[in-house]
């Protein structure tokens, strides 16, 4: 049993992938994507039910001999990319993998080393995130990509390359995480750095190429830390099992200081993934993609390998002078990029920087590496996923219909989006407000922080002014959302979607709601593994929705009950003010004679003409601006990044 739902996770992905590539009909091509993502999320659910396990692989299995064969393959076809693109620096690392794959491979393994499936609580719910929320995001790439290509007018589809990218993904992610040995891990690490260019430079403009070519080769940065650390744990330690490398966490040669080099190279390759300053750009710049390759990367793939790596790994360098650098380097991204996203008006860059924000937070509480801590991560790990998964197939949809991402542009949305709108706004408060299962996390979070030893108060301020700058920018889109526009007199109209767009944005916004109804239950079956792998200590008691630790405790379904009071207040209030007299709504005073054209206020300027009002600092861009704070947080990134690797040289 346990067989075939591995094989349904991995393998059936990449075989409903195949098919989809050679089918020419549009709609058996639906069907194969169906079938294909509703099968590995049967399996994946399986495979959560069945629990944790180990299922060791026969040294007589050609497994290994293939995985090797196509690890070769997969670097060879990265480098012929990168010399027809005249890249040096991508040429260089691609060779510097090729040749680290033959150094590991043949000298220094001496054949196949011993390799396994493991799954354990991380790594299931890692399954269930690739399966589940990558799964809807490829069902709702269905409409959308059949209205995208309509709006580029092409003459020949590329949906079937389109789709066999996005279902090879969620294939390699559900291998990267299950599998035990590093060897291994590292082909689906790059399998997911292939596919991450193919999906950004999809539409084949000169911006995505860019784009797509600097993913690559930052990607493959990572993938050289990778191989380094490969290389050196199997000639120092003599292992690649990450077993193994967790048992040596309370041997004492770790604490010395042996297998830390190489540890921190493998949380440099996490950094690189999750697109951690000063690696921020490839991820910003995935922007220009189509809709369902930014939720993708973002919320339950590509991003989620990097800091699912530098998470597993925290119990074999937590208590050494790795674990509080790797924190630092996570918190400092999480106030950095939060504050670039406050200077931001365009929906998806604010997504992009916010996602990079949180999986700083995620990486700074597996630096800390206390119980409560790695309950934060995780729990911030699986909420965000499916949130900004939703938050960004919702600015998928807006920008297709009303023909932009900028939230200025969504101002009134209700009157023309109304299912739309209010789940964005559902999607942007569970992420900002209590009880919610995203702030649930950050509570955690802070108050892991102000139990740690070291770094204490430092941390405390980087998470508490991160999440005070969170709020800032998810307030200002909420309340645009939640505003009228004066111009429009009609009553919202009734919205007109793809069958395959509703249903990814109905399922998502209800799990994001119910997952956070559920968290004590989700927490439940988190610590025991926590608890099992980093202690008691910090963890919590639930008792009637309540969690309490001894420091402060935060009311799941007292807050819960208040919301719902709050909301039918709400609901009854406005039912009341749709059924008295309708006058005419007031225009905004401009400090001059109103004229109005069309759908555009403004006053009576020279010549009769209507000047327009502009926003003068209303995203503080002199403070919060990508070109006041990027080039200064990239700095102290490196000088971060530089001093965690070198004080271990």
């Amino acid at each position: 049993m346990l067989h075939i739902l591995l094989w349904g996770c991995i393998v059936l992905p990449v075989l409903a992938a195949l098919v989809t590539l050679v089918c020419a009909n549009d709609a058996l091509r639906n069907k194969i994507v169906f079938g294909g993502v509703g099968l590995t999320a049967l399996s994946a659910v399986g495979l959560a039910l069945y629990g944790s396990f180990t299922l060791p692989v026969p040294a007589s299995s050609m497994l290994g001999s293939l995985i090797t064969l196509l690890d070769f393959v997969l670097l060879l076809i990265i480098l012929s990319i990168v010399i027809r693109r005249r890249h040096k620096l991508g040429l260089a690392f691609a060779l510097a993998q090729l040749a680290g794959l033959l150094c590991l491979d043949f000298w220094l393994l001496d054949g196949h080393a011993p390799a396994a499936f493991i799954a354990d609580t991380l790594s299931i719910a890692m399954v269930l995130i690739i399966s589940l929320v990558g799964g809807v995001i490829c069902i709702y790439a269905i409409g959308y990509m059949k209205e995208h290509e309509e709006h580029l007018r092409l003459p020949k589809t590329r949906q079937p390359r389109f789709f066999f990218v996005l279902l090879l993904f969620l294939g390699a992610m559900n291998g990267l995480v299950l599998s035990d040995s590093l060897a291994w891990m590292f082909f689906f690490w790059e399998v997911t750095t292939l596919c991450s260019f193919l999906l950004i430079g999809h539409d084949q403009t000169a911006i995505a190429r860019a784009n797509a070519m600097r993913a690559l080769w930052m990607n493959l940065l990572g993938g050289v830390a990778f191989m380094a650390a490969m290389l050196f744990l199997q000639s120092t330690v003599g292992t690649l099992s990450v077993q193994e490398l967790l048992a040596m966490g309370t041997n004492p040669a770790v604490q010395a200081g042996a297998p830390l080099l190489p540890l921190a190279l493998l949380c440099l390759a996490g950094f690189t993934k999750s697109a951690q300053l000063p690696f921020q750009s490839w991820l910003c710049g995935a922007m220009v993609a189509p809709t369902p390759v930014s939720a993708l990367l973002h919320s339950s793939t590509m991003v989620k390998a990097g800091v699912y790596l530098v998470i597993r790994l925290a119990p074999a360098y937590v208590g050494t002078m790795l674990s509080p650098m790797v924190a630092l380097a996570g918190l400092f991204t999480f106030v950095a990029t939060s504050a670039l996203a406050v200077g931001q008006s365009n929906g998806k860059k604010i997504l992009a920087y916010s996602t990079i924000a949180n999986l700083g937070l995620i990486i700074g509480c597996a630096g800390i590496g206390t119980p409560a801590a790695i309950t934060a991560a995780t729990l911030l790990l699986i909420f965000h996923a499916i949130s900004k998964g939703l938050m960004f197939l919702c600015v998928g949809s807006i920008e297709q219909h009303i023909g932009s991402r900028d939230i200025e542009d969504m101002r009134g949305l209700y009157q023309v989006m109304p299912r739309t709108a209010i789940i964005t706004l559902i999607g942007i408060v569970t992420l900002m407000l209590p009880p919610f299962g995203a702030l649930l996390a950050k509570w955690m979070a802070i108050e892991a922080a102000a139990a740690s030893s070291i770094f204490m108060p430092v941390f405390v301020v980087l998470i508490a002014f991160g999440s005070a700058l969170t709020v800032l920018f998810w307030a200002r889109w909420a309340g645009l959302i939640l505003g009228v526009n004066p111009l429009l007199k009609h009553p919202p109209v009734v919205e007109k979607q793809d069958d395959t767009v509703r249903f990814a944005l109905t399922s998502l916004v209800l799990a994001a709601v119910l997952l956070s109804l559920l968290s004590p239950f989700v927490y439940a079956g988190l610590a025991p593994n926590i608890a099992a792998q980093f202690g008691l200590l910090g963890l919590y008691t639930v008792r009637w929705g309540l969690f309490e630790n001894g420091i402060g405790l935060f009311a799941v379904y007292p807050i819960f009950v208040l919301l719902g009071i709050g909301i039918w207040l709400a609901v009854r209030a406005a039912r009341k003010a749709a059924g008295a007299a309708r006058t005419d709504a007031c225009l905004p005073y401009l400090s001059g004679i109103q004229m109005v054209e069309g759908e555009t206020i403004g006053i009576n300027g020279p010549m009769s003409n209507l000047v327009q009002p502009t926003l003068s600092n209303y995203y503080l861009a002199e403070w919060f601006g990508e070109a006041t704070l990027t080039r200064t947080c990239n700095t102290i990134a490196l000088v971060l990044l530089t001093l965690m690797l070198g004080g271990l040289i």
